[in-house]
């Protein structure tokens, strides 16, 4: 049975997805481009986003493969996987990421002239930052590759497995409000443990606390959605529960911001904040969604579709939109609306009149051809 909440927060995150790329431009933290006025206070509802937003979207995209794997052999799967990933990354990187590299160096005077002159002829040397060659927001579709062939042949045993004891103990936790904070134990390690030696690259070579942390949600998905009718109940009748849990949760971190100085004790006690902050929002978004997002609509399906094609040219919009925005003398109002408005519109016409239209174009953006 589909899960229309499940495609419903995958449209509404990457939604966000724009907003806070293009809240990047204004923030102290490092981003390709800058305005030249930057706005700290910015950086508050970004940080709340920032808890749970790729989280939710890795437990989303694990649950997505057990619907997969129930219309698919392994080997199918495996295949599709590669397919659907591996192509628009390849693509990306040769035509949608170069141009945000050519815009973040002219920005930095590092060089000069026209597109023309930078691509083919520069865009691919060396590996970035120091080179150019990189695959940027393109980050997610190869730890998602590697996540899903990993982690098969656990979900293929799972599958056929429906009664072994490790979802049989998940069904338990899911039957009660709080047993699904058991999850949080790991993730509690991971990120008091893993976190401050192994600093975020999304480069995959060396960044293992994403590897095993964003794994981790990957694998929660698939095991959430195995158990069923458990994990929804639970988190439909008490997502009120998990609301305010996140409210606490999220209280209790920019507390811990604001007031404590950084030293060993903090690193824990934020640790614990982080997991259970963003463990909570991830089920309260899960209940919501499920009571009230349920259903089939003619925009999520339109939505559903275009969100992918949309995930993979929006970055390189923004930032050719920010470049022509950076030395204005607009305030930030003038200047968000505009990017977040010429990103979705242009990452919709782009969408709409090629990608969507052309049979041949359509499996280079992970898009397969309609019968």
């Amino acid at each position: 049975m589909r899960r229309y909440n499940l495609d419903w927060l995958r449209v509404i995150v990457f939604g966000l997805l724009i907003c806070y790329h293009v809240g990047m431009f204004f923030v102290p933290w490092s981003f390709h481009i800058k305005n030249n006025t930057i706005y700290p206070d910015i950086r508050w509802p970004m940080l709340f986003l920032n808890q749970w937003r790729l989280p939710l979207l890795f437990v989303i995209s694990g649950m997505g493969t057990w619907f997969a794997l129930s219309k698919r052999s392994g080997w199918q799967f495996a295949r599709e996987r590669a397919t659907r990933l591996l192509i628009p990354l390849i693509v990306g990187m040769i035509f949608i990421v170069p141009p945000q590299v050519y815009f973040e160096r002219l920005a930095n005077v590092q060089i000069s002239g026209s597109y023309l002159d930078y691509w083919p002829a520069r865009a691919f040397s060396g590996v970035y930052p120091e080179g150019n060659l990189s695959w940027h927001h393109l980050w997610f579709l190869p730890y998602l590759l590697v996540f899903s062939l990993i982690l098969l042949p656990v979900f293929l045993y799972l599958c056929k497995h429906p009664q072994a004891t490790l979802l049989n103990q998940i069904r338990k936790l899911a039957a009660t409000p709080f047993g699904l904070y058991a999850f949080i134990i790991p993730l509690y390690f991971w990120e008091s443990l893993l976190e401050p030696f192994f600093s975020s690259t999304h480069a995959l070579i060396g960044d293992w606390f994403n590897l095993i942390n964003f794994g981790t949600f990957f694998l929660y998905g698939f095991l959430l959605i195995t158990v069923g009718d458990d994990f929804w109940k639970t988190v439909q009748a008490h997502r009120r529960k998990y609301l305010y849990c996140g409210i606490i949760g999220f209280s209790g971190l920019m507390g811990i911001w604001l007031f404590l100085e950084d030293s060993t004790l903090v690193h824990f006690i934020e640790a614990l904040f982080k997991v259970f902050n963003l463990w909570s929002w991830i089920i309260c978004l899960m209940g919501y969604a499920a009571v009230y997002l349920n259903k089939p609509s003619s925009i999520l399906s339109y939505a559903n579709e275009a969100v992918y094609p949309f995930y993979i040219v929006h970055q390189t919009i923004t930032i050719a939109i920010g470049y022509y925005l950076m030395d204005l003398t607009w305030g930030f109002w003038p200047k968000f609306l505009v990017m977040v408005s010429g990103t979705f519109g242009g990452s919709w016409f782009i969408y709409e009149f090629t990608i969507r239209r052309w049979s041949w174009i359509r499996p280079l953006f992970g898009l397969t051809n309609k019968r």
